[in-house]
């Protein structure tokens, strides 16, 4: 089977696309709300989603390494994350319960709770968003450096 470069690139740029449209069904149909963190995973996303696109319609390699460097920054975001929840280290104190709390608004019904980055919201197995986002992450940044050095017209996979 041939893969072309192409067909590669959308498949990678898909995955930043659906890991932002995962956390908006988590946000806004599960009702869970981000921390801060959490949307610093998402911002790096939109960024290879962006040169990805720029990747699928010029075809030029820096686009891809581009790609793959914004992959990097939200999978190193996301293990910072991971660490933070589970309380290997330190997270800022403006996101984890360290922090001090605002007890201005306690009675106020504009919404949820602030949302902490040192609590786990959700896992499946032990593992969280914060560790799927980095593992996965990683993997694609790899990728997109490969995809970068495959030729135009595609390389047999298997």
């Amino acid at each position: 089977m041939i893969l072309s470069r192409r067909f590669m690139i959308l498949c990678l740029t898909g995955f930043s696309v659906f890991s932002i449209l995962g956390a908006w069904f988590f946000q806004y149909g599960m009702g869970l709300a981000p921390c801060q963190m959490c949307f610093y995973q998402r911002y790096p996303h939109w960024a290879a989603a962006f040169f990805g696109a720029l990747a699928f319609a010029f075809g030029n390699r820096v686009w891809c390494y581009l790609a793959g460097l914004s992959a990097l920054a939200t999978s190193l975001v996301g293990f910072y994350h991971s660490g933070i929840e589970r309380k290997w280290w330190l997270g800022p104190e403006s996101c984890t319960s360290r922090g001090q709390l605002d007890t201005s608004n306690l009675l106020s019904m504009d919404g949820g709770g602030v949302a902490l980055c040192d609590e786990i919201p959700w896992d499946i197995f032990g593992i969280t968003m914060a560790n799927l986002n980095a593992v996965g992450s990683l993997v694609v940044a790899g990728l997109w450096i490969w995809v970068a050095h495959q030729p135009k017209e595609g390389r047999k996979v298997f």
